[in-house]
């Protein structure tokens, strides 16, 4: 079996562009989340993104999610949807 993974550019206002690999994605409240990591393969520091963007924009717009509360649940999905993985 290939899993395919995605890889986006973020290009921050400040600062250089950032390269992810989209590991998995999920919709919690309505809201889209994203599961992302600097490294393709192996052990790597994974972030979860929340879209933000509004009705309407062109490009995708993502902040990290850092509310505690939140990012346990995100969390929690994640890790259910990937077997393999521990999100903490």
């Amino acid at each position: 079996m290939v899993i395919r993974v995605e890889k986006l550019i973020f290009e921050p206002e400040e600062g250089n562009p950032a390269e992810f690999y989209v590991l998995e994605q999920t919709m919690l409240g309505g809201i889209p989340y994203i599961l992302v990591t600097e490294e393709e393969e192996g052990d790597g520091e994974a972030l979860i993104l929340k879209d933000i963007s509004k009705p309407g924009e062109e490009e995708a717009v993502y902040e990290i999610v850092e509310d505690e509360t939140e990012l346990s649940a995100v969390a929690a999905v994640f890790e259910d949807m990937l077997e393999d993985v521990e999100l903490s």
